[in-house]
């Protein structure tokens, strides 16, 4: 497997590969690379996860000033008979062109959401590169300017520039600015699924025999309809979650996986993707897509009263209209303490049977760091969750004292805590430095850190929400590919190696421990403070009082 860089040359178009092409992927990216500009790029491979299927293009092609092409390359003797699509006399599931066009639609659905600019003009072709095209006419389903044959290879590029000047002219061709920000997204967001790939093989494999421990817990409980478990930062309270709920589907039933935070949301999504399609929750990702997925107006970010009063009145409206098959047998909610009373109301709603149906949740209740209250609706107490299976030793005791039950830490070692004494005002600058002191060490990778923020959030942070989106914001964290900005209220459930924990004031002093202790515990090995010391024990030390 080679490398992005590796696979680009010194003249021609941009080429990412993450496996060598062969056969007749590989004819046809050697034509691609002599014909093209440089400017352009080829993208080889692009996997994509949606809500409905696993997609992967054979060929992306982002031609600035031209167009978009989504290519597929389908190698053997391709013929047409009777509207049957055969290869070397293998009959054909679907068509080559039928394909491309399933991929372009995926890719558009894919990247829209990700861009405050459309990507431009977007076409799919085929290219048979062992099939002499030259007799063949006009089909409903493959016209023939969109077929490039064996034939037709010296002049590839120039069919697809035939196509993208005559077809969808509604759409104006990308600009170089727009084809840099599609390649940004969809090589952070491919390194993402990767990586959930790979988490996702540590977990079938039981790798971390800590978890192990914990699942036992769900073998235990697995008789109960009903249960709550709580425990500390680092606890498996996630893993446990996914593991559940991918029981519950295997075992037939219709799996609601929900949670509040868009991170938490997003990683749920890519783990789940990994999955066989029977072990998959019917549905994943946020409290408030559910009601939105059902028809729900969407009122803007702005509006508190929408999300947490108004969204929720009108989930369990929904969910009284909906047919029982949409329904859910099992719903299973992590970071639970998130949730309000009337929010819980409305999750009970979305069971086929509010009395009896499954429901387990995950909780930590020194995590409550929303001025919300609720109480996740089941009699039995809570199993608690004893041990820290992420912090390292300096880490988890730099927080204990945040919380009211010591947890039993299973990683020793760790490297000293750090504690920058600046003034709230000038915490962020600080925490820049800290960051460009860790990578200058040498000792850390850029993907190995975070930098949270308690208040106003960092400018990187938001340039790239309000440029890119959310969905690129969060594929950018989980590609591991560069130091991340966030905000401590969006970054609970997820860990970084090291987090500069930049302490510029808080919003609500009565939450301060609690978002303390939410972002000390997000670091795995190496933790630093950056902020007014003497500040922060007063807000403590205010906050514990009755």
């Amino acid at each position: 497997m080679s490398s992005d860089a590796a696979d680009q040359q010194a003249q021609g178009p941009t080429v990412h590969c993450d496996d060598q092409p062969e056969g007749a992927e590989k004819v046809v990216l050697d034509r691609l690379r002599t014909q093209l500009p440089d400017d352009a790029v080829i993208i080889h491979g692009q996997r994509l996860t949606t809500p409905d299927a696993d997609v992967e293009i054979d060929f992306l092609i982002l031609w600035p000033g031209i167009g978009i092409v989504v290519l597929e390359v389908k190698g053997g003797q391709v013929r047409v008979q009777d509207g049957r699509w055969s290869a070397s006399g293998n009959p054909l599931r679907r068509s080559p062109l039928d394909q491309a066009m399933a991929g372009k639609y995926a890719f558009l659905d894919w990247i829209r959401p990700r861009m405050s600019v459309r990507p431009g003009r977007t076409v799919h072709m085929a290219c048979l590169p062992y099939t002499n095209t030259s007799r063949w006419d006009d089909l409903p389903d493959a016209p023939r300017s969109h077929v490039v044959g064996q034939q037709d290879l010296d002049g590839l590029a120039a069919a697809m520039s035939t196509v993208l000047r005559t077809s969808m002219q509604r759409e104006d061709p990308p600009s170089p600015a727009a084809v840099a920000l599609v390649v940004k997204q969809l090589r952070q967001t491919h390194a993402a699924i990767e990586n959930a790939r790979s988490a996702a093989i540590e977990l079938e494999d039981r790798a971390n025999r800590f978890t192990q421990e914990q699942e036992k817990l769900l073998s235990v409980l697995r008789y109960q309809t009903r249960a709550e478990l709580s425990g500390g930062p680092g606890s498996g309270k996630t893993h446990l979650a996914l593991i559940k709920a991918r029981q519950l589907a295997a075992d037939g039933q219709r799996v609601a996986l929900m949670c509040y935070s868009r991170g938490l949301g997003r990683y749920f999504e890519l783990m789940t993707a990994q999955w066989p399609q029977a072990e998959r929750p019917a549905f994943i990702g946020l409290f408030h897509d559910l009601p939105l997925s059902w028809g729900a107006e969407h009122a803007g970010d702005d509006d508190p009263q929408f999300w947490e009063v108004e969204l929720p009145t009108r989930m369990r409206a929904l969910a009284a209209e909906r047919d029982r098959a949409e329904l859910f047998d099992a719903i299973v909610v992590d970071e639970g303490q998130d949730f309000s009373n009337l929010w819980w109301e409305a999750v009970l709603s979305c069971l086929r049977d509010p009395d009896a149906g499954v429901l387990y949740v995950f909780t930590d209740e020194r995590q409550r760091i929303f001025d919300r209250d609720g109480d996740a609706p089941i009699e039995m107490n809570p199993f608690h969750l004893g041990e820290n299976l992420r912090n390292a030793q300096t880490v988890a005791e730099a927080f204990g004292w945040l919380s009211d039950e010591p947890q039993i830490v299973r990683n020793p070692g760790g490297e000293p805590v750090e504690q920058i004494d600046v003034p709230f005002d000038q915490a962020l600058e600080a925490a820049d430095d800290a960051v460009e002191r860790l990578l200058e060490s040498g000792d850390w990778k850029p993907e190995d850190i975070a930098l949270l923020t308690t208040y106003s959030r960092h400018p990187v942070q938001k340039e790239t929400v309000e440029t890119e989106g959310y969905d690129a914001y969060w594929d950018g964290f989980f590609s591991a590919s560069q130091v991340f900005y966030g905000h401590v209220l969006g970054f609970k459930g997820l860990e970084r190696a090291v987090v500069v924990f930049c302490i510029n004031g808080f919003r609500d002093p009565a939450r301060a421990r609690e978002m303390l202790y939410v972002g000390m515990s997000r670091a795995r090995s190496k933790l630093v403070l950056v902020g007014n010391m003497t500040k922060i024990q007063e807000l403590t030390a205010v906050a514990e009082e009755p």
